[in-house]
């Protein structure tokens, strides 16, 4: 099976199906009944239709149809039946833009959107999202399933809200590689699509934001599969062409002069990408690209990495003061006082800290690293102590 065409056609196909007025969940189901159908004919490794997406929506309508006859609701249906659109793409409307907006619906929890997300849009199997996810089958099916209903009533006669489906999109970005599902390659694919179909210059600042992350996976872990921080990562590893391309693509966005968080964020990477060693990094103008995000959000977590960059730029004495004002238990805050104390020559606060930041980290291999560094420290102090 050529799972990539089908990837690619099947939110296209149940969009157009929504339109037409199929609810969400029967769309769906319709659309696999008429992939089995194909994967039965042979295409499209063997003889396939002149017309992939029309051959498959208008099977897809037959077998909405069908369902419909049979289901107790055939009355209230009955004006769909009579009213059947001739076959083929239909109207000059991006369905599959539209369902990008329906599965990141704002009545949907952050899980159950990126859940129906990778499902109805990304075209996954609820098997390979459940193992990404780490969680039984049955649950991911569930939750789903609940997806569906919830948006079952939703119909595309509003427009989305672009900023809902980037902070999906981020959140799949953000889970790494998990079970056989790369889910930051999933979702730099499903970024590019968006960003093909809308000119949103915060789009175009996601996908930016995700090559540049994205560039630098290769160094991001040692063999053993302990973290390699960035100021340490060999920068051979990193990979110069989706770093131009990331860059290219922000550059394209700014042009537009509409700054959003995700361009801002996307100029940081750059910033760091484009530094030959981290020494040479250009730590002054990345304050100021943080000045600007925090600006658009007051984000804490903002106000977070901001100290850290002030800290390089300004001295380590500069970065403290400019996390006084957050909250301790921000995620991160402990770490981040950790090494700005050791940088301002206080060892001991450093190493307290760096364990207190072990103990709450969110991953193994992040606690494991915090550890090691709160370890080193110590070491360094019981060196000092027996030498005097």
């Amino acid at each position: 099976m050529n799972e990539p065409l089908f990837r690619e056609l099947v939110p296209e196909v149940i969009g157009v199906l929504v339109r037409r007025g199929a609810d969400f969940a029967a769309a769906e189901d319709a659309v696999q009944d008429a992939l089995v159908e194909a994967v039965r004919r042979g295409w499209p490794e063997g003889e396939s239709p002149r017309d992939p997406k029309g051959w498959l929506i208008t099977v897809a309508w037959r077998k909405f149809l069908d369902a419909v006859r049979a289901d107790s609701s055939r009355r209230r249906r009955e004006e769909l039946v009579d009213a059947e659109p001739p076959p083929g793409p239909g109207a000059a409307v991006d369905d599959a833009l539209q369902l990008y907006f329906l599965c990141a619906h704002p009545s949907l929890t952050p899980a159950s959107a990126v859940a129906l997300t990778l499902r109805a849009v990304g075209g996954l199997t609820t098997r390979q999202i459940a193992r990404a996810y780490l969680v039984p089958e049955a649950t991911m099916a569930q939750r789903i399933s609940r997806a569906k209903r919830t948006v079952a009533g939703v119909r595309f006669d509003q427009p989305g809200d672009v900023a809902t489906v980037l902070r999906v999109l981020y959140l799949v970005f953000n889970e790494g590689y998990s079970g056989d599902v790369d889910l930051s390659a999933e979702a730099i694919r499903l970024t590019r699509q968006l960003s093909a179909r809308t000119r949103h210059e915060e789009v175009a600042g996601l996908l930016a934001l995700m090559l540049l992350h994205h560039a630098r996976r290769p160094a991001r872990t040692a063999a053993d599969g302990s973290l390699v921080p960035l100021a340490e990562q060999d920068r051979g590893l990193w990979d110069t062409r989706m770093i131009a391309e990331g860059v290219a693509v922000l550059q394209g966005a700014l042009a537009r002069d509409r700054l959003g968080e995700f361009q801002a964020q996307a100029a940081v990477a750059a910033l760091h990408a484009d530094a030959p060693t981290a020494a040479e990094t250009d730590w002054v103008q990345i304050v100021e690209w943080y000045d600007e995000l925090v600006r658009l959000t007051d984000s804490p977590v903002a106000r977070l990495n901001r100290a850290v960059a002030v800290g390089e730029a300004d001295g380590a004495r500069a970065g403290l003061a400019a996390l006084a004002g957050l909250d301790p238990a921000l995620p991160r805050y402990a770490a981040v006082a950790a090494y700005l104390h050791e940088r301002d020559g206080d060892p001991q606060t450093a190493a307290r800290l760096y364990a207190e930041a072990a103990e709450s980290a969110p991953t193994l291999p992040e606690r494991a690293h915090l550890t090691r560094e709160a370890a080193r420290i110590n070491a360094q102090l019981r060196g000092r102590a027996a030498g005097h």
